[in-house]
């Protein structure tokens, strides 16, 4: 679901004192996306999200919500948006953060 040598690797980049700024930002505006998917997907915008979705996540370690929405993505890009589960992808996105929240400050230290 997470994975820890992506985030290890990423606050190395960063820096721990910039890595929780980075974290904080991931969360707030994969928040955003995710919660206009809940509300009402735009169908037009639809790739658009879950390409960006799918790079935030990548970069932050979210391996199994990123391939979600790399499949999305992919079937939005070829007309097939009414196939994509949303509620599977929003759902993915719940629990990979629960995860990450819950398990980061054991992992990091």
């Amino acid at each position: 679901m997470i994975d820890w040598s992506q985030v290890k690797s990423l606050r190395a980049d960063v820096g721990p004192e910039d890595f929780d700024e980075v974290v904080e930002l991931f969360l707030e505006e994969v928040e955003e996306v995710v919660t206009r998917l809940k509300q009402d997907a735009d169908v037009n915008e639809l790739e658009n999200d879950l390409h960006f979705l799918k790079g935030s996540a990548m970069n932050l370690g979210f391996s199994e919500f990123s391939a979600l929405c790399q499949d999305g993505e992919l079937r939005a890009a070829e007309g097939r948006g009414d196939e994509i589960n949303l509620s599977k992808v929003v759902e993915c996105y719940a629990v990979s953060k629960k995860a990450f929240v819950t398990d980061l400050p054991q992992v990091l230290h």
